[in-house]
């Protein structure tokens, strides 16, 4: 077993967090501008009315932009997972591999081909045609997302694979199994709608932008309206989802649940407060102050009001005997590795669900080598490995309460401008509209914060209970992975240089025509019942 420098798995850590967030920064607002662009191309198409060709126009231009940056970053992070995670790569291959796979051949190539259609197909498609194509595009943006997430419900919850002894990888058995992971499915619709919170917000932000400059007002104020509509029932959506995930994990990963919840001792039903703020101390192992709300937790995790969420200091105790279980496993293994002895592999499959575990001990081994402990040493090592089954309980806390505070932010801040717009005042709201223009980066964070959550959470694990994150990473030196990180860093900026200059040149220039200022308006059609009053802001 080789052990590499926590040094090198720390910045390989770094490097592809930093890599997967800049990317995710890209990702929500590609969701959700392509079914909002799908949503004004079909009013055009319904009513004739050409302004709304223009805002389909206009945002696309856009999502044109964020879209291509997005390719750009995310091709990087693909590659990492064979130059900075080759162990990884090697026990969970085929899992992780075959759902990006598809995701390549199916997904992204469809989406890329259609963008080229929708782009340069205005008029050379008839209304119908153009409109197929801007649903494709929508589909197989949010496909590229459904094969990613598929890949990353199984680091999460293992399921359509076993593992063998003879390959020591995991080997893929079921494509059913992978593809219908339920927290693929829960994960996969969160993630969906929250990009779509996030493209609401862009356009409702840049669109409160003109009205506050009094430029191209009948544009920005059915921009406006549309994205406040597709906001409320996003942000709905996302939070009903994360109660799924939350049931999700409780089942599954009671350690990240209760460090998102910072549970230290199992909840006493159905009193047990849902903590909105505290100081986790990692260290300590306790809350440092507590702010909560009581009678909120249990009906909130477990959908009862008399089901205990177990706490992190119960978990601890009893991961003890699936970490002495483990180590079973892990002698076993190697023993059956030199030997092939059907005593050894049999012991070997007794024990095999906790192998993981036995992994996750080897750093507190002597030589750290769980084959060899004196018996003597057992019960140290057990103890010493316990503590390590919990994530980083700080970060997941904050991560996961910045995501929900920002959630309830966002479906006020869409209701209240719903309201407004729908009662024409929208001009005579200028805190409103500052808000929702300021609040454009935050469902961006928000989903950042998202992912933080579900990352740091599944900590030790690269693949939860089998593959620990240390064991993960590829024996770079030091000097390597600095040097690789100072060149991501200076790519990265680049690029997110270059998505901000296009972002805010293309918003301050505006649409390139806009029917329904006062100098066109005397050619528009007549109103139809999808517009807002001629005369409202």
């Amino acid at each position: 077993m080789e052990f590499i420098d926590p040094n090198v798995v720390d910045l390989s850590r770094f490097q592809f967090a930093l890599t997967a967030l800049y990317h995710f920064m890209f990702v929500p607002l590609t969701l959700g501008l392509t079914f909002m662009l799908a949503a004004m191309e079909t009013v055009y198409v319904v009513t004739g009315r050409q302004i709304y060709k223009d805002m389909a126009q206009f945002w696309g231009k856009l999502f044109g932009i964020n879209f291509a940056i997005g390719v750009a970053t995310g091709i990087t992070m693909e590659f990492e997972f064979g130059t900075n995670w080759s162990m990884y790569s090697h026990f969970f291959g085929d899992m992780f591999g075959t759902p990006l796979a598809i995701e390549g051949l199916m997904a992204f190539f469809m989406e890329s081909t259609f963008v080229g259609l929708m782009f340069f197909g205005w008029d050379r498609l008839s209304k119908q045609a153009h409109l197929a194509i801007t649903y494709l595009v929508a589909l197989g943006s949010n496909l590229s997302a459904l094969w990613i997430l598929i890949a990353n419900a199984g680091m999460n919850m293992p399921e359509g694979a076993h593992f063998d002894p003879e390959t020591m990888r995991m080997q893929f058995e079921s494509f059913v199994n992978l593809v219908f992971n339920p927290d693929a499915q829960a994960k996969f619709v969160h993630t969906s709608v929250a990009g779509y919170v996030s493209a609401a917000m862009f356009v409702m932000g840049i669109s409160a932008f003109y009205l506050l400059r009094g430029q191209h007002r009948q544009f920005a104020a059915r921009s406006f309206r549309m994205a406040a509509l597709f906001g409320i029932i996003s942000t709905v959506a996302v939070i009903t989802l994360g109660d799924v995930l939350g049931r999700l994990d409780y089942e599954k990963q009671p350690t990240k649940i209760a460090a998102i919840e910072g549970l230290w001792h199992t909840s006493k039903p159905p009193f047990e407060p849902w903590i909105l703020a505290a100081l986790p101390d990692d260290a300590k192992q306790e809350n440092h102050f507590e702010v909560g709300v009581p009678l909120v937790l249990t009906p909130l995790i477990t959908h009862t009001f008399d089901q205990p969420i177990t706490g992190m200091h119960e978990l601890e105790d009893a991961a003890g005997p699936r970490i002495r279980s483990g180590i079973e496993a892990v002698s076993a293994l190697r023993r059956y590795g030199v030997t092939h002895s059907d005593a050894d592999l049999t012991l070997f499959t007794q024990h095999e669900q906790d192998m993981g575990y036995g992994l996750l001990a080897a750093r507190h081994a002597p030589n750290q080598d769980v084959t060899n402990i004196p018996e003597n040493q057992i019960d140290t090592v057990v103890k010493a490995t316990q503590p390590d089954i919990l994530p980083n309980v700080f970060v997941t806390f904050w991560s996961f309460r910045f995501m929900v505070f920002l959630s309830l932010w966002f479906f006020a801040l869409f209701a209240i401008s719903a309201y407004v717009s729908l009662k024409r005042r929208l001009e005579h709201n200028k805190l409103l509209l500052k808000l929702c223009m300021w609040s454009i980066p935050l469902p961006i964070l928000a989903t950042e914060f998202g992912w933080i959550t579900a990352e740091a959470g599944r900590q030790p694990w690269t693949v939860f209970g089998w593959l620990p994150t240390f064991l993960s990473a590829s024996s770079h030196g030091v000097s390597y992975m600095v040097f690789s990180l100072i060149g991501f860093v200076l790519l990265y900026s680049v690029f997110i240089a270059a998505e901000l200059y296009l972002m805010f040149k293309f918003a301050r220039l505006g649409p390139e025509h806009d029917s329904m200022e006062p100098h066109a308006q005397h050619d528009a059609p007549k109103p139809s019942a999808f517009d807002m009053h001629p005369t409202a802001s």
